[in-house]
């Protein structure tokens, strides 16, 4: 990580339900999306030099100690330096979007506490992920910046500003209970020229703070899970309901490798397991937003079969080809920067499991299921009914041959089982002997097909011999046991080959299936915490205590996650990133009710 300039885990993010910026402890806002999280970045530091786009805001101390922190249950960024010169601190947020029409904003007030300070700034926002020729112009009190087919966009400030080859740059001095204010935004929205930003810091404190009461949880590692939950709430889509998979595009798994992905769509995988952490926490209005999103995504999918995309825009648009960046060298020089994603267009037939556990538990803890809603989902069981024995690219999107995954038939089986459980419990109309049928079959191919007679344990695909980390759903979808004794063999066979001091790898690289790409990655965030959750479940609960308190000590100090851990635990990938954050969530919740001696009985 030598020549990254300022690493993943030394990042914050800010949002305001719309878009989300990351900010590093030095105070460099070095990566925002505007005005969509899906849209082209207007800073893109992140991923190449200063020169994609930057805005930098520090004093002006040779080494001061640096420090972020969130305010209490919100989602507003505090960066603090300090130093013999003294104590300062920005405070940066973005009022929430709670209109179709409102365009993002984001505030960086600065103030000192103690000593004095002078403080330098450069903002030099780039359009269209740094291709585009931006040029700036300065106006009273203000400095826009444009280019050629974007929107027009401008810093104003409470200080001086001067125009430095298309960059907005300053200093000013501060003492001791002074302070100053910027405020990034549209060209066309007046607020972003009204300095008084005392009204939007009450708001936007108001509205996290609000937010944050609404969760049930009080057990363990309550700072820890409410952390995640407001992650997951930033990755959430005010005007859709949808839930991004990550912030961020680009961020490699392997530092200088080629795993570098875009991230910034609705996943129905990610964003179904996130519906079910927050539930689990309280929030349920999320859960019957994010089910008007599915119905939307359905109508857009064109087609009278219910087949499902793997993922959608943010909108529920369908298309997301995938293209690279070549103006960009990628964080630590991983190549290529991919934004779009060519996996909305392969089959993967898991993503069924985990929308209808959503969609059963948002009945269950929320409103029943609207007719036309249980017509959709009718025909959607009968489509897995009849197609759940395809080939298929499997969870971890290989790139390579369909093949016949384990995990893929788990969640067959899971979408059958609910739709049948949900369709008793509402005494709504299905056709249960062939969903029953369907789902005894299931469950019996998985038992001889992908058990390993000689190995003893499950395998990852049909007639294989190699495992992989998806497997540990098994028991947490209440596919077997969790102590059943061909479960305990199966994961003490990863613990043995794919894991390595509680960090777990996907899958073995030189293994096949072969994803079909270069290189390698980290162990996997998720993966490593649905471990802990199994072995809790396995009663072996002084191990999970252990590796879960050894896994949260590899958050960064936000307690926030990237996708992947390195050899030394440092975050890889795209970051914060969802699938993460709920699998701790989901870990936490069960570990604290087995400490707790509580009961933990699931009850459809």
């Amino acid at each position: 990580m030598s020549d990254v300039k300022r690493k993943i885990e030394d990042h914050g993010v800010i949002g305001d339900l719309r878009t989300c910026a990351l900010i590093a402890n030095d105070g460099t806002l070095d990566y925002l999306c505007w005005p969509n999280l899906d849209s082209p970045s207007v800073f893109s530091a992140l991923l190449d030099s200063d020169a994609a786009g930057l805005f930098s805001l520090a004093p002006d101390w040779a080494h001061p100690r640096q420090q972020q922190l969130y305010l209490p249950d919100t989602n507003i960024l505090q960066t603090r330096w300090l130093g013999p010169e003294g104590v300062a601190e920005m405070t940066d947020y973005m009022p929430i979007c709670r209109q179709h029409d409102s365009l993002p904003r984001l505030i960086r007030r600065v103030k000192m506490l103690r000593g004095e300070a002078r403080f330098t700034f450069h903002c030099s926002p780039r359009h269209d992920y740094a291709r585009a020729e931006t040029t700036a112009s300065a106006g009273p009190g203000y400095i826009d910046f444009s280019a050629p087919g974007q929107p027009t966009l401008r810093l104003a400030a409470t200080v001086n500003m001067t125009l430095d080859q298309h960059a907005a740059t300053g200093s000013f001095h501060l003492k001791a209970g002074e302070d100053v204010a910027f405020i990034f935004g549209s060209s066309d929205d007046p607020h972003v020229t009204a300095l008084n930003t005392l009204h939007c810091f009450d708001e936007t404190l108001h509205y996290w703070r609000h937010w944050s009461r609404q969760s049930t949880y009080r057990g363990r590692w309550q700072e820890n899970v409410q952390r995640s939950a407001l992650v997951l709430k930033l990755l959430t889509s005010w005007q859709h309901g949808s839930i991004a998979a990550a912030a961020t595009f680009g961020l490699p798994e392997e530092l200088g490798g080629v795993r570098n992905w875009d991230y910034r769509a609705a996943w129905i995988r990610d964003a179904s397991f996130s519906m079910y952490a927050l539930m689990r926490l309280g929030y349920v209005d999320e859960a019957q937003h994010f089910t008007q999103w599915v119905s939307r995504c359905v109508e857009n999918s064109h087609t009278d079969e219910m087949r499902l995309q793997v993922m959608y825009r943010l909108d529920s648009s369908t298309e997301l080809h995938e293209m690279e960046l070549l103006n960009l060298s990628g964080y630590g020089n991983s190549r290529p920067v991919r934004i779009g994603n060519d996996a909305w267009q392969q089959t993967q037939l898991d993503i069924y499991g985990e929308l209808m556990d959503a969609i059963y538990l948002a009945n269950k803890y929320g409103e029943a299921i609207s007719q036309r809603g249980w017509q959709h989902v009718s025909r959607m069981i009968d489509w897995v009914s009849e197609n759940w024995m395809q080939a298929d690219a499997g969870i971890w999107e290989m790139r390579g041959e369909p093949e016949h995954f384990l995990h893929s038939r788990l969640m067959c089986w899971v979408a059958l089982d609910r739709a049948l459980r949900l369709g008793l419990k509402r005494s709504l109309p299905m056709p249960y002997a062939r969903w029953d049928s369907a789902r005894s079959a299931i469950r019996q191919d998985i038992w001889e097909n992908f058990w390993h007679k000689e190995q003893g344990h499950f395998v990852s695909t049909r007639g294989g011999k190699h495992l992989d980390a998806s497997m540990l759903l098994m028991p947490l979808v209440r596919f077997v046991s969790a102590t059943d004794p061909d479960w305990l063999a199966t994961l003490d066979a990863i613990k043995i080959h794919l894991v390595s001091d509680g960090l777990v790898k996907r899958y073995n690289m030189n293994e096949t299936p072969a994803d079909g790409l270069q290189g390698a990655e980290g162990s996997f965030a998720a993966c490593s915490f649905w471990y802990v959750e199994c072995l809790a479940r396995a009663g072996r609960i002084h191990e999970a205590h252990f590796e879960f308190e050894k896994l949260l000590s590899y958050a960064n100090p936000l307690g926030l996650f990237a996708e992947e851990f390195d050899v030394r635990g440092h975050a890889l990938g795209n970051f914060p990133q969802a699938l993460s954050h709920l699998a701790m969530i989901s870990a936490a919740f069960f570990l604290n009710r087995k400490l707790s001696g509580e009961e933990t009985q699931w009850q459809p």
